[in-house]
């Protein structure tokens, strides 16, 4: 069938097995196989269980996510050279039996593979799920290296494996060669009796061809002659006993090897279970592989799964992975992506609209997403899709039409039908239903009444049921129930083509008659149907739907403006705030200042004024004194008029580009950057570059720089929620970077951060990641450092929380 489910109850089983076939999920098994390297790989593939938890879902994402990260960052790829299929191979040594030296070395090979896998893949900091798959694995080095040293390239039994086996094939090449220097000096004695000069073979002999009529010149055995007669082959007698010592040679030789074989065999057959065990792991390793591979070729993103029942279904622009397989070998591109919004309350959608309008992919699609997400595949979707984990995806989809049965196309539904609700009764976790046509094969009026019945029944044993349907009248249950709501699949009725977008929200209208007049139809049968319904009421009813249409095109051309227009708008927000807290504490700080020097100025002036008046008063005060006062009275006037234009001047506040003159050396250049306090700055004077204070410059016309440091404004305590959410703000991306850069790239952007910050480094080979942890470690003002969520980068991305 293509996968296996754990499940006791047989009628259970059948409708789970049923559903999976009417969505086709045993194809998507079958394109996933295409991705696993080994045959048992691709094997497994096809027919492995699907989780029976959430939690073991989770696993299998995770390992997904990690190995995709390692296939990518290694060149070429994880190698799976040397893994085999060592089931009979392990059956055969387990019971007893003798294995071939090339099964034997099957073994070998696949204990060094997976020996290299392990170092490949473990590190407990970037890739803990695997390495936790892989640590405890044994892979048998002295097995490894028992059945290496004693087999040769192709299984062959070599020399060294034993003594006796050597000595007894060193002495095989000895007789060997004297029979063959024997079998020489004959021909060179007896060339002209010979047909020719080679030594063939026969039944394992040495024989020399002789000319019929010569078999008395050479004494010998005949085991064989040609067709015509006119050659007989014989072995010569000084060979034959050299034959019989070299049969008795090549048995010893072979009970040798049969004992070296059956003494590894065993070897093999008690550790049968350890080894059987590693396969098993490096199946789940290759498994994890192909999950990757497949998800990336799709474009995938990993879904966040949640268990609770009420969760929302949460999918956008998901595409048909049949689809897509299918667009890729017709080199198209007219794949229609599908989005679902599910909102927890929800519990059926009746999707209505014309044939071949896309309804039955639309149910398919989201039976698969589940499916997908359950198994630890990435959905070919955009965002983070968010989905509850079903334990049971049952379906009616398709005709049930069985002659052999005497099924009707309706009996056959009723039949599958009846098999999902008990189902459902049996089983306490969440379940989708997906049903085709419901209610359809009788009598209309009969078949709404059941097709209604059915949902309100479904509605309340179900998480969620998908149905299509023509009939009209569940449409408005959406209207009655709020546990209903209505989607569509749009129709042009210009080109007479349907569109394949699902339309949330909006029921299907009617296109029957219309499309039987644009396509021709004689126009008195047009006219006749017409008469025959209630042409002001359908057409209401239509103008109303495509009514609702256009106002739902309206609103999402809307929603997506306001979207874009909020995002600029918290831009502009947050950098109006900034600047106005910067501003007011500046502004406090400089009233401040101005307020204690004009108050001291205050102080000052009556005093001296004070001090005149006296001086005035004094009886012994002459013309002279009056004259004296009156002139420090003129000074002290014009002093504070000069005091007022200096404040004038002072009012120009350089920034970044502005054009200065440097006081000292009397010449122009631009401001190229400022102190963290503000108080000095960097200008370039052509080539030439010089930091100077504030005071040090001026602009063009004259102005002195108004000296206010800069204070840098901390976030308050109020926006550090935000921070909880990753945004463009609080992500930073290191990728590319060595260590220490990245070090100091973090160490920035932490100064004017709170809460949390998202660090992408990547997975790779690790290094940077490794660096960075020990780095950060080490920091008194850093709380904690965490991979990030799986729909954040999972393992290549760290997040850092700050201490507050």
């Amino acid at each position: 069938m293509g996968f296996t489910i754990n499940h006791d109850d047989s009628e259970k089983k059948q409708i789970i097995l049923e559903s999976l076939n009417l969505i086709e999920w045993p194809t998507v098994c079958r394109h996933l196989s295409t991705f696993a390297i080994t045959p048992q790989g691709r094997k497994g593939c096809e027919r492995f269980d699907l989780p029976l938890d959430i939690s073991s879902s989770q696993e299998l994402l995770y390992q997904t996510l990690e190995i995709g990260s390692l296939d990518i960052a290694l060149d070429g790829g994880i190698s799976f050279q040397g893994v085999h299929d060592l089931e009979i191979i392990l059956l055969t040594c387990s019971k007893g039996g003798v294995a071939a030296g090339e099964d034997l070395l099957k073994v070998a090979d696949t204990l060094r593979a997976a020996r290299k896998l392990r170092k490949v893949i473990f590190d407990q900091l970037i890739r803990p799920r695997l390495s936790q798959l892989v640590k405890n694995i044994a892979t048998l080095p002295d097995l490894q290296k028992l059945l290496e040293f004693g087999l040769d390239e192709g299984g062959r039994i070599a020399d060294r494996a034993s003594t006796k086996l050597s000595e007894l094939r060193r002495h095989r090449s000895a007789v060997r060669l004297q029979r063959k220097d024997i079998l020489q000096d004959i021909i060179r004695k007896y060339s002209g009796l010979l047909q020719d000069n080679i030594v063939s073979e026969r039944y394992g002999r040495p024989v020399l061809a002789l000319k019929a009529g010569t078999s008395d010149q050479i004494k010998g055995m005949v085991h064989d002659s040609s067709a015509s007669g006119n050659t007989i082959y014989v072995e010569p007698q000084a060979v034959i006993s050299i034959g019989n010592r070299l049969a008795k040679i090549d048995s010893e030789i072979s009970d040798e090897e049969r004992r070296l074989l059956a003494s590894w065999s065993k070897e093999v057959g008690i550790n049968a279970n350890i080894i059987a065990q590693l396969g098993d792991i490096l199946w789940q390793i290759e498994f994890a592989l192909a999950r990757a591979r497949y998800s990336k070729w799709l474009n995938g993103v990993p879904a966040i799964l949640e268990k609770e029942e009420n969760t929302l279904f949460e999918i956008k622009d998901f595409r048909h992975p049949l689809l897509v397989w299918n667009d890729l070998h017709e080199k198209k591109n007219t794949v229609v992506p599908t989005s679902f919004d599910v909102p927890s309350d929800l519990k059926v959608v009746a999707i209505t609209g014309p044939n071949t309008g896309g309804k039955t992919v639309a149910l398919k699609s989201i039976g698969l997403a589940v499916l997908m997400a359950k198994s630890g595949l990435l959905l070919p979707c955009t965002g983070s899709p968010r989905l509850p984990w079903c334990e049971n995806i049952l379906a009616d989809i398709g005709d049930e039409q069985s002659l052999q049965q005497n099924l009707s196309t309706f009996s056959g539904h009723i039949l599958r039908i009846s098999r999902i609700l008990n189902a459902i009764a049996s089983s306490s976790g969440t379940t989708l239903v997906l049903l085709d046509e419901v209610g359809a094969g009788t009598d209309p009026s009969e078949g709404t009444a059941l097709a209604i019945a059915l949902l309100k029944i479904m509605a309340d044993r179900a998480r969620l049921t998908i149905a299509t349907t023509h009939f009209g009248e569940l449409k408005a249950l959406k209207y009655s129930d709020p546990r209903f709501e209505n989607a569509s699949v749009s129709f042009d009725s210009e080109t007479i083509k349907p569109t394949f977008h699902l339309q949330w929200g909006i029921p299907g209208r009617s296109n029957a008659i219309e499309i039987s007049n644009r396509l021709g139809l004689d126009a008195e049968v047009i006219k006749r149907a017409q008469e025959f319904i209630n042409p002001a009421s359908v057409e209401n009813v239509n103008q109303v739907i495509k009514g609702l249409e256009k106002q739902r095109e309206r609103q999402q051309a809307a929603a997506e403006d306001a979207a874009a227009l909020l995002a600029k708008t918290e831009l502009l927000h947050e950098e109006l705030l900034n600047s106005w807290l910067k501003q007011r504490q500046q502004s406090e700080e400089f009233n401040e200042q101005g307020r204690f020097e004009l108050e001291s100025s205050i102080r000052e002036g009556q005093k001296e004024v004070r001090h005149l008046i006296k001086r005035l008063r004094d009886q012994n005060a002459s013309g002279e004194t009056a004259r004296i006062a009156g002139q420090r009275l003129r000074q002290m006037e014009k002093g504070n008029l000069s005091d007022k234009r200096i404040k004038n001047m002072q009012s120009w506040t350089p920034k970044i580009g502005d054009k200065v003159r440097l006081s000292s050396i009397g010449k122009a250049g631009e401001i190229i950057s400022f102190s963290d306090d503000g108080m000095q700055l960097t200008v370039l004077c052509g080539v030439f570059r010089s930091t100077v204070g504030l005071t040090e410059v001026e602009s063009l016309d004259g102005q002195k720089a108004d000296i206010n440091p800069i204070v840098k404004v901390k976030t308050s305590h109020i926006r550090k929620n935000f921070s909880l959410v990753r945004t463009k703000k609080n992500t930073l991306d290191v990728r590319g970077l060595r260590v220490h850069e990245a070090e100091s790239v973090i160490e920035e952007k932490l100064r004017n951060c709170s809460g949390a910050l998202w660090v992408i480094h990547g997975i790779g080979s690790g290094k940077l990641k490794k660096g960075l942890r020990k780095w950060l470690d080490s920091l008194s003002y850093v709380q904690k450092v965490v991979d990030a969520e799986p729909y954040d980068g999972g393992p290549g991305c760290s997040v850092i929380w700050m201490v507050d």
